[in-house]
């Protein structure tokens, strides 16, 4: 038996033209795994709960208990959470973030950015901009329009749904 390897020859089964099957497998399951990583990453929001006045609801950032409790790890009312902290670019009380967790209604329209930054253009508190002036129909501190409290998706219904609050 010859006790040197050429490495300029294939493997015998490569020079037969057969390929190991578990290759095979995991060559498909690698592609496959490629192929949904960014499309599963990219749809995914993370869900904060709803901007809403009603207290009895879970996912309202009213309800001490639900949502709204300043003791939830990534919840608006906690100041040491990300979207809580005054300090933090994603939070809703930083007069200065640009990266706001966004607003949408039950059918998935965008309602702008639940921030305290009045010189974002999509900001809620910007009185100028689309989504923050009070003579906006999409502004929820219009209560003619999104702010309606008679409306069952109004923010300002103490007995609605609100909107959804999501990141990015």
């Amino acid at each position: 038996m010859d006790s040197h390897i050429d490495l300029m020859k294939p493997p015998h089964f490569l020079a037969e033209g057969r390929v190991p099957r578990i290759s095979v497998r995991l060559a498909t399951g690698g592609v496959f795994l490629l192929l949904l990583l960014p499309v599963s990453y990219s749809a995914y929001a993370q869900d904060l709960g709803e901007l809403s006045a009603n207290p009895y609801s879970p996912d309202s950032t009213a309800n001490p208990f639900g949502a709204g409790s300043p003791f939830k790890p990534d919840g608006v009312n906690n100041p040491f959470s990300l979207y809580g902290s005054p300090f933090s670019n994603q939070s809703v009380t930083n007069p200065f973030a640009t990266d706001a967790p966004r607003l949408y209604d039950q059918q998935g329209n965008y309602h702008g950015k639940l921030s305290a930054n009045p010189y974002d253009p999509d900001s809620t508190s910007n009185p100028f901009g689309r989504y923050g002036s009070p003579f906006s129909q999409d502004s929820i501190n219009n209560p003619y329009g999104a702010g309606n409290p008679y409306s069952p998706n109004s923010p300002t219904n103490p007995y609605g749904r609100g909107l959804r609050i999501k990141e990015r």
